[in-house]
């Protein structure tokens, strides 16, 4: 059993998915800005948004073209006084050995989990075995990482995904997953049927129009991840501010606008340069 999985060897970032009714709320953060904000209301640990990192850069969203810019993210944010996991795609390689040295490098950089998804650019789902190998290598590679084992099985279209997601959970579970991720699962029945049968943490990806975080808890679920929500979020009011102004509307309360100085003085400490 790795160090990450349970027992005494369990990590700081495992421990906050072994607390039965009280699932670890992860807001997911694309710069230091947005990471620090959040770190300050108390967060223990922030996780980066694939969707944000690489809109932010001008590129697209799991297509394995920031790998440059996740690990710069991790390098700022991996020192800093929350634990933090990192979105890597399917691990920006087809090769278990190059994403497993990926993974060693963010372990080394302070990261103390991963997102991995069997999802592919295209809207397909990788192969079960290709993505299980994936799992395996990173690890062998790094066993105090945490691998958050995401399958896309809801967004790919899959006529009857109950099936197709419970033969992919199992695999990477036995693969050696710490923790399982199912976005855009909302239908509580399903969850508490996951959560029955599965032997490592559930993670589900929050929607305004599904259940509640209160009702995931009762639910069993470990891990509730905002994903690219805080991202969208702000753009929304970004450009919402931009055209109140320019329409001569009232723009958003005052209060509720960080002033320059609390911008300009927010830190990580421990970060790195």
């Amino acid at each position: 059993m790795s160090t990450s999985r349970g027992g005494r060897g369990m990590t700081p970032f495992a421990a906050l998915h072994h607390r039965p009714g009280e699932p670890l709320l992860l807001p997911n953060a694309w710069d230091h800005a947005s990471a620090a904000a959040v770190a300050e209301r108390g967060f223990a640990a922030i996780g980066t948004t694939s969707l944000g990192v690489a809109a932010a850069a001008g590129l697209p969203d799991g297509a394995a073209a920031t790998r440059g810019e996740t690990v710069r993210l991790a390098r700022r944010l991996g020192r800093g006084r929350f634990l933090l996991s990192v979105d890597i795609e399917s691990g920006f390689s087809d090769d278990p050995a190059e994403v497993a040295e990926l993974a060693t490098e963010l372990a080394e950089l302070g990261v103390a989990g991963i997102n991995l998804e069997d999802g592919r650019a295209d809207g397909t789902l990788g192969s079960v075995a290709g993505h299980a190998a994936k799992i395996a290598a990173v690890k062998a590679a790094a066993p105090g990482l945490f691998v958050n084992a995401r399958t896309d099985t809801h967004w790919a279209g899959v006529a009857d995904p109950g099936p197709e997601t419970a033969r992919r959970l199992a695999a990477y579970q036995e693969a050696g997953a710490d923790g399982l991720f199912v976005p855009s699962l909302t239908d509580p029945a399903e969850i508490e049927a996951l959560v029955g049968w599965l032997s490592v943490p559930l993670n589900i990806l929050y929607s305004p129009t599904g259940p509640s975080l209160a009702r995931l808890a009762e639910l069993g679920v470990a891990r509730v991840s905002l994903g690219s929500l805080l991202y969208r979020a702000a753009l929304a009011a970004a450009v919402g501010t931009a055209v109140a102004v320019r329409e001569g509307r009232p723009g958003p309360v005052a209060d509720a606008v960080p002033g320059y100085a609390a911008v300009t003085g927010l830190h990580l400490d421990g970060a790195g340069g």
